[in-house]
């Protein structure tokens, strides 16, 4: 036997309260009553002892907008699941140590997925990777230890313990013992791809269990051996990550487990794209033949992702380009649609027709009829931006405290996750003009000298140009994304290795940071001194403007033409990073986020705004929500 825990659960989920909502009511499935054995067993997940498949979908709570999460849901009921899988994010949840941040909304969509007839899979990590903000790990945490994470480390496994016991209430009260819909939950996350501690693993699952996890556990690896062999742990059920080859990776999962229901946890129906870079479709046809050939195999399947999301907040993470994942950065954009059957807008695309008829031929009866979509925008509506204030006055009011040492501070250093650091030198003189070079630039600078704008770079060791003495030098160094996955992840941010003129090092840096959260934070924009945009053009900093709304506000895009990088916000809501480069164009609006009437849209800004944006010219815009867009 992998794992003979066994608990109850209701024979199907049952709505925790009356659907009130015409595509709710539809998406429901009611349960026949009573409470059935809910068992992973030596081939099958069992109910009753009647085999049964789970046939569920990726749904991150985090990457959609809460009074969204009942929509979003009812369509994966119609397309055929009956269960759905959320990753937990630690960083999103304690931004600074022992803070919390409502961990209750993994509760609440927990509640919400039992009210749609859905089981439940929760993955907590502490890892999750999900092209999320340095796989979920908090900055605070990373940046002491480093590599120290996802190891034994006693420091780490304190922060660990503590997080888990602040979290895992939410998942203990609702497991389907206790008649709720949590009926698998995992540990840790692709471990394998990138340790070997296998006593780590061991002291995550006693943890989990002390703290009160009843349901099974399980692990979820690529299928291959190294993978599976530092991933697994005995006594648990082991999952395998694919997107194509169900035979071949269920294969090499049997040649480390002989036994266990067969599951692949992620089912990559599409993927994640980098800013820069194109995007790599996949055709509908094609992913639903993979699905069809994992059912094929008797196995569950988990579709990664059926509604993908939006990265909101700022919280796409990044890769490292290379075989070996340690080459250039490559920034995730704001959209997570993976190419989901249901795509980042909640509607349904060729990949969910294809998925469905796939899924229908599993399913108990027949599926609930397809939620009708959410309302869009009426028309489109231009902003008026009117103000603005430069970015180092805002970072004068927001800012952390200026720190001056002999080299550069990291983020870590200065409590920034998301946002950015000013690097302040001077060039002693006088001197000749020599090459100023940043080393261990781990993501972009806006180079300034002497108050002029004088070049944007990136890259681990760049050159600024020729600087004389003497000379005072800002570099504004603006975070691209924590990397999510392989050999970097944890690594620092910002300058981590020092400023150089000609060949010696420059020291008495002065490194001040501003967090994006900064400009969420109640009062915050009465601190900043805003004055009216004059004239032609703009440089670096907030820009602050209204978007009249007449009539019932929907679902929108977001456009930002000649903007170039920088993040926005609607009445307090950060839809998100844009960046001129694409391949993403616009930035999906949430039609709760809108109001009938003035909305106030916040700019930041990081390397100047369009020209004449203060007589009307590239100005945002937003426009309903369409097929494509």
């Amino acid at each position: 036997m992998t794992d003979d825990v066994s608990v109850t659960v209701p024979a199907r989920p049952v709505g925790a309260q009356a659907a009130t909502a015409r595509w709710r009511r539809r998406g429901t499935t009611q349960g026949r009553g009573g409470v059935a054995r809910f068992a992973v067993g030596e081939r099958d997940f069992t109910v009753d002892g009647r085999p049964v498949r789970l046939l569920s979908g990726a749904m991150h709570y985090f990457r959609v907008h809460e009074a969204q999460w009942d929509h979003r849901l009812a369509m994966l009921r119609a397309m055929g699941l009956n269960c759905v899988e959320t990753y937990v994010p630690w960083n999103l949840h304690e931004p600074r140590p022992g803070e919390f941040r409502d961990p209750e909304a993994l509760g609440r969509f927990l509640d919400a997925a039992q009210a749609a007839g859905l089981w439940a899979i929760v993955r907590p990590g502490p890892y999750i990777c999900a092209e999320w903000e340095n796989g979920g790990l908090p900055e605070w945490l990373t940046g002491p230890l480093g590599r120290r994470v996802r190891t034994r480390d006693a420091e780490y496994l304190r922060a660990v313990d503590a997080w888990f016991g602040r979290l895992l209430p939410q998942v203990v009260a609702r497991q389907c013992d206790g008649g709720g819909p949590v009926i698998v939950v995992q540990a840790e996350n692709e471990y394998g791809s990138y340790g070997s501690d296998a006593g780590y693993l061991a002291w995550l699952v006693e943890r989990l269990r002390a703290l009160g996890v009843r349901v099974p556990l399980c692990t979820s690896d690529g299928p291959e051996d190294h993978m599976l062999s530092g991933g697994s742990v005995p006594g648990v059920l082991a999952t395998v990550n694919f997107g194509s080859g169900a035979r071949e990776a269920f294969a090499a999962l049997r040649r480390h487990r002989a036994d266990g229901p067969l599951m692949c946890m992620e089912f990559w129906c599409g993927w994640f794209t980098h800013w820069g870079r194109g995007e790599e479709p996949r055709a509908a046809e094609d992913a639903a033949a993979a699905l069809r050939e994992i059912l094929e195999c008797g196995a569950s399947v988990n579709v990664y992702m059926a509604h993908g999301g939006t990265s909101f907040g700022g919280w796409a993470g990044a890769n490292r380009a290379g075989t070996l994942q340690d080459g250039e950065l490559r920034s995730t954009v704001t959209s997570y649609d993976y190419q989901a059957p249901v795509d980042e807008r909640g509607r349904p695309t060729e990949k969910f027709w294809r998925f469905r008829e796939v899924l229908a031929e599993y399913a108990d009866g027949p599926l609930p009829p397809v939620p009708e979509p959410l309302p869009v925008l009426a028309a489109p509506v231009r902003a008026v931006v009117g103000e603005w204030a430069p970015a180092g006055e805002v970072l004068a009011a927001l800012g952390g405290a200026e720190v001056e040492a002999a080299g550069p501070a990291t983020f870590e250093e200065l409590g920034v996750d998301r946002g950015l650091v000013r690097y302040q030198v001077t060039v002693p003189g006088p001197r000749g003009r020599y090459p100023l070079r940043v080393r261990g630039l781990r993501d972009r600078a806006v180079v300034c000298v002497d108050g002029e704008l004088r070049t944007v770079v990136d890259g681990e060791d760049a050159v600024l140009g020729e600087v004389a003495g003497p000379a005072s030098v800002e570099l504004w160094v603006a975070s691209l994304g924590r990397v999510n996955y392989g050999p970097r992840l944890a690594e620092s941010k910002g300058i981590v290795g020092g400023l150089l003129h000609e060949r010696q090092y420059l020291h008495g840096v002065r490194s001040r940071g501003l967090r994006l959260d900064a400009l969420e934070e109640a009062g915050a924009a009465d601190r900043v001194p805003f004055r009216a945009v004059e004239g032609a053009g703009g440089g670096a900093g907030v820009y602050r403007g209204t978007l009249t709304v007449a009539g019932r506000p929907g679902d929108a895009d977001l456009a930002l033409p000649g903007w170039r990088h920088g993040f926005a916000w609607i009445n307090g809501f950060c839809l998100g990073r844009y960046r001129a480069e694409g391949p993403q164009r616009t930035l999906y609006v949430p039609g709760p986020v809108l109001r009938e009437g003035d909305n106030t849209l916040l700019l930041w800004e990081w390397e100047g705004a369009p020209a004449l944006v203060g007589r009307g010219a590239g100005a945002p815009g937003l426009y309903p929500c369409t097929a494509g867009s």
